[in-house]
């Protein structure tokens, strides 16, 4: 081995190194950013490295260096900008277009490949194989989940009939066409059949699953992404991209089944569709057949300001209305009289891990202050107001019981707190279709209101109040 062939080498080892530190790193919200800055920098280096090996072999043409430096400057180009111009209620179908970049990407590689050593009826390798199917499916399900989010496609699920047989047939075809490959009975036929199948097969998967399980497809994408892209590593021999693809498929991998478990449902379940309608049927009239109470911003102001403990809930209408920064001077003012104010964050609010997290860090919410789920409760007995903001589905009490479409979903029980304040625009469904039977609850008082307007309106008011 040449010395510079060890240099390379102990680069590659300090990238992946550096990968898994900043991983680690982004399993807290205090050293996320770090996590974040490390894994990026390290990227950065892997991808110089990269480029001093090609200057170095001299295999590469003139025109092909302008393709690949017109590509950089692009795709930096708009990562950057739209890092710095996405809304925070968009950041969910962002992250569904990173996915489908990388796992269209991916699956080019796998193209590539197979077109530039595999001819006649020589067989493909099993990395190229993967690398193609998974990419593809990822590329194809991340645009439809892109589009779902953004409103482009319809959130509920999408069901017609035959669906059902239409998938097993994209099965089959992408199974047939593998095993002809792998065992070089198949040529470039069964390569565009496994392509188109995979690419069907995205759409299939995605089409019927419904906004509810928005978050946990985004996870399950994020770990296809990863793994296809560990694929395309395998095919290159590049021990960098096996290496972030790895940790990427893993990591998305653990956190779809955290997502899963905090709904109390089954991958299987998920990926059969049928859950969630959106949030798209608003109606004015009280929830089932219950009494809704409505508050005025100085009833909400005198809970709050007279409370000993507020526990705040917040949900996609806080993101929706971009009211974070509303919310964290209210709790500030609040904070002032003596008020101990803390989060509950469901792992499944919003449209995406980690939503609301990442929003209040936006404001500049402590990290101390958010509570996960499981010590929320528990303290929900001895809280005098729990606040909702913008939050629906995770605190319905449906869930307690059966024959709903949330039951058995763990939800933060703000219906076990003293009183219950609920911001909202209307008495409109949650994902789930159903209505909020939190919302018809004695000791519920809803202010109906974007979530920007009511939280100015309610700090007003408590300005007032304590003068």
């Amino acid at each position: 081995m040449s010395a510079f062939d060890l240099v390379i080498r102990l680069v590659y080892l300090a990238v992946a190194t550096c990968f898994v530190l900043g991983l680690h790193l982004m399993n807290s919200p205090v050293t996320a950013r770090r996590g974040n800055l490390l894994s990026a920098a390290a990227m950065a280096a892997g991808v110089a490295a990269t480029a001093v090996v090609l200057v170095h072999a001299a295999t590469v043409r003139p025109w092909a260096w302008a393709a690949l430096a017109a590509g950089a400057a692009l795709g930096s180009g708009a990562g950057l900008l739209l890092a710095r111009r996405v809304r925070m209620t968009a950041m969910p179908q962002l992250v569904s277009l990173f996915n489908a970049v990388g796992g269209g990407a991916a699956a080019l590689i796998g193209v590539h490949d197979f077109t530039l050593h595999v001819s006649g009826t020589h067989g493909a390798s099993l990395p190229v194989v993967l690398d193609v199917l998974i990419g593809a499916v990822t590329f194809s399900g991340s645009l439809v989940a892109a589009g779902k989010l953004q409103g482009v496609v319809p959130s509920h699920p999408i069901l017609f009939p035959g669906a059902r047989a239409l998938t097993a047939v994209l099965v089959l075809a992408m199974a047939g066409a593998s095993i002809l490959l792998l065992t070089g009975n198949g040529g470039l036929a069964a390569f565009a059949v496994l392509a188109v199948a995979a690419l069907g097969f995205g759409v299939s998967m995605v089409a019927p699953i419904g906004g509810a399980d928005m978050p946990v497809v985004i996870s399950l994408l994020n770990a296809f992404t990863g793994t296809a892209v560990a694929m395309a590593g395998f095919a290159l021999g590049n021990g960098v991209l096996i290496t972030a693809g790895a940790l990427v498929g893993a990591s998305g991998t653990i956190l779809t089944k955290l997502m899963a478990d905090a709904m109390n449902r089954s991958l299987t379940a998920i990926i059969a569709g049928g859950f969630g309608t959106g949030d798209d049927k608003p109606i004015e009239g009280p929830a089932g057949q219950g009494r809704v109470r409505s508050l005025s911003a100085d009833d909400a102001a005198i809970q709050l300001a007279y409370a000993t403990r507020v526990v705040v809930i917040p949900g996609y209408g806080l993101a929706a209305a971009q009211a974070q920064h509303q919310l964290h001077e209210l709790a500030q003012l609040l904070e002032q009289r003596g008020v101990r104010v803390s989060y509950a964050v469901h792992p499944v609010a919003g449209r995406m891990p980690g939503h609301m997290n990442v929003l209040l860090a936006e404001a500049g919410v402590p990290y101390p202050q958010l509570a996960d789920m499981e010590n929320a409760n528990a303290a929900m007995p001895q809280t005098d107001v729990a606040f909702v903001v913008g939050a629906n589905d995770v605190v319905n009490p449906a869930a307690r019981r059966p024959g709903t479409a949330v039951s058995g979903m763990p939800i933060i029980d703000a219906d076990r707190a003293k009183s219950v304040i609920v911001i909202k625009r209307s008495m409109g469904h949650g994902y789930a279709g159903i209505d909020n039977e939190l919302y018809t609850d004695p000791r519920t008082g809803m202010y109906f209101a974007d979530a920007k307007r009511a939280l100015g309106e309610i700090t007003a008011a408590v300005k007032v109040l304590v003068g």
